[in-house]
């Protein structure tokens, strides 16, 4: 049985650690928590060691693979500087990812998202399957943001407003297209 794969990516107008953008540091964790009570919620990529002081592409991800960006990405690498928010996570099926995504804390954070990033000329986020017994990289998620940004929704990447079935055929699930998916 196949699993959704979901990442998204985004550039804050400041790095982590700027009052500009504290109140979106501050809101990650409980959103985090969110998503992992979620329904369909399998795992998301979280840093194996927990040393403060490294940088994101420093840390020890496991089974994620080495923590990389899309090359949207020009901004900096080190603790003080990174301006990047990413994640990658594993889902039971598109319509468990696409709830999380337009309810609760992250609906109400994504509403917000003018206030702390800069507008994207890139995808902010991408949808694909994966295998049972697969774990994708954070190189894969690069990949498939720069795929989705390339060459629009295929069954390799895809959007909410192009989903593909496991199988690669197109599909438009019954929530995705509602009005919160515009927003």
């Amino acid at each position: 049985m196949a699993r959704v794969a979901f990442t998204t990516f985004a550039v804050l107008k400041r790095p982590y650690g700027n009052p500009e953008v504290q109140e979106f540091d501050d809101l990650t964790p409980p959103t985090f928590d969110e998503a992992e009570g979620s329904s369909g919620f399998i795992d998301r990529a979280k840093a194996v060691d927990d040393n403060e002081d490294l940088s994101n592409f420093e840390r020890d991800w496991g089974v994620w693979g080495a923590f990389s960006v899309p090359r949207f990405y020009t901004g900096g690498r080190t603790t003080d500087t990174d301006s990047r928010a990413s994640t990658l996570s594993l889902w039971q099926d598109l319509e468990s990812v696409f709830t999380f995504v337009y309810s609760g804390l992250h609906r109400s954070t994504l509403r917000r998202r003018h206030e702390w990033f800069v507008k994207p000329e890139w995808p902010t986020y991408a949808a694909w399957w994966v295998a049972d017994d697969s774990v994708p990289t954070w190189d894969d998620a690069c990949r498939r943001l720069e795929l989705l940004h390339d060459s629009g929704p295929t069954p390799d990447a895809f959007n909410f407003h192009h989903p593909f079935t496991a199988e690669g055929s197109p599909t438009r699930p019954a929530r995705i297209g509602s009005s919160a998916a515009r927003e």
